[in-house]
């Protein structure tokens, strides 16, 4: 695709109507300028403790140049959290039957609109086939599972501000945010509609997922993981913060929880919850991720209390003895009261993204390790599937889940314990 210049759109060229008048890219340019003069304040100087700009998505995702940073405005009163606000009516904190089991799921993850989709390497329908994996094995129901419920502008703004949300409106904006350029030139109410509302029932569904692990020991949201958004930017095919909100959502409407772990697993930084709970203690983050890949992010690297920077190819009898050397020393130093798990996939072998490589066996047994150790402190895990860009990625997550449930560490009656102490070494007869 040749790269579009902004002036093109003056000379006409690329042009496409819209209800104002203007052209896509004109408004594209319009928009950029705007967001640099907000970031920049009164006077042009830029906001007092402001982190260094971070790039939106991985250099040349997208046709031309990367777009700026969106700005930062009042994104915490104090260190730990935005500013205090009164609790608003949610649906996402319904109660939920004691029959079903606390996996969440929609149909409506799933991201389909003329082939568009498919222009990113993600599988944006792998929610569905691992769902359809887990029915196959005869292993649950649609009258089993919780259904997601799209989370709405008043559920975002716990954490998100009103300009990031304002500007998702723009499809230049989401084009960026996701990598697909082509969504530049469509209406926003249909980018709205076939990208953006997938995205906000998968981060519903981390949020209702979050209370579902506190009140049963465990729960598994097939989806979210959106760990490159923070409150006021987003990428990484990431546009909402549903880690940064569930945890938030926690700390606001249940009582008794007020610390939190999060264990970041994907093959990427998770550098959106990062940013986000800078400073604040109640957070500790443990984060595994390939050190050579995006987002690089030195500013966010700063919020991780237990860090582990791992080397192309990474294999598995080294990757899981890391991961759990530094699970327990992160729940010797910080006792959370829930452990969110962003259990990516996007470390497995032949992942070019990921550039590690982890086979089939040991993400499951990654997996069944947090299970373990979590669940022997008595710990409640929120388990979310983020990143993993290959076609077989969802063959895995269900294989996962359904070793989870062989050896009891979830179920309808799985108990608050693991049948294993976790003072003793998972791993010496599986890995050699």
């Amino acid at each position: 695709m040749p790269r579009i210049q902004l002036g093109d759109a003056r000379r006409g060229n690329l042009a496409r109507p819209s209800p104002n008048g203007r052209g896509f890219l004109s408004q594209a340019r319009i928009y950029w300028f705007s967001l640099r003069k907000a970031q920049a304040g009164p006077g042009g100087a830029e906001p007092a403790g402001a982190p260094p700009p971070a790039e939106a998505v991985r250099p040349g995702a997208c046709p031309g140049r990367a777009a700026p940073p969106l700005p930062v405005e009042a994104r915490w009163s104090a260190p730990g959290g935005p500013a205090t606000r009164m609790s608003h009516t949610t649906q996402l904190y319904q109660p939920v039957p004691d029959t079903r089991l606390p996996i969440v799921y929609s149909p409506r993850y799933n991201i389909t609109f003329l082939g568009l989709e498919k222009l990113h390497p993600f599988d944006a329908g792998k929610w569905g086939k691992v769902i359809s994996f887990l029915k196959e094995e005869n292993l649950l129901s649609d009258g089993d599972l919780v259904e997601a419920r799209e989370a709405s502008e008043e559920d975002l703004l716990v954490v998100h501000t009103r300009r990031y949300l304002s500007a998702l409106k723009w499809s230049f904006a989401v084009a960026t945010i996701t990598e697909i350029p082509p969504l530049i030139l469509l209406p926003n109410f249909l980018v709205q509609r076939k990208v953006l509302k997938p995205l906000r029932t998968q981060t519903g569904g981390t949020v209702m997922a979050g209370k579902l692990a506190v009140e049963r020991g465990w729960a598994i949201n097939v989806g979210g993981g959106f760990h490159h958004c923070s409150s006021d930017r987003g990428g990484g095919f990431c546009a909402y913060a549903d880690i940064t909100l569930a945890i938030k959502f926690l700390f606001e409407r249940v009582e008794g929880i007020s610390r939190a772990t999060i264990v970041d697993l994907d093959a990427h930084q998770g550098n959106g919850h990062e940013r986000d709970f800078m400073g604040d203690k109640r957070v500790y983050i443990m984060d595994v991720y390939n050190r050579h890949i995006y987002p690089g992010d030195r500013f966010a690297k700063q919020a991780i209390r237990r860090k582990v920077e791992l080397e192309w190819g990474t294999e598995d009898a080294e990757y899981l003895g890391k991961v759990e050397r530094s699970l327990e020393r992160a729940l010797q130093e910080h006792r959370p009261d829930v452990l969110v798990y962003n259990a990516g996939t996007d470390v497995l072998e032949g992942d070019r993204l990921g550039g590690l490589s982890i086979s089939p066996q040991g993400i499951v047994k990654r997996d069944e390790l947090v299970f373990r150790v979590a669940r022997g402190r008595q710990v409640p895990v929120l388990m979310l599937t983020s990143g993993g860009y290959q076609k077989r990625t969802a063959r895995i997550i269900a294989d996962s889940i359904l070793n989870l449930f062989d050896l009891g560490l979830i179920g309808p009656k799985s108990p608050s314990a693991s049948a294993q102490s976790s003072d003793s070494s998972l791993l010496s007869q599986e890995v050699p």
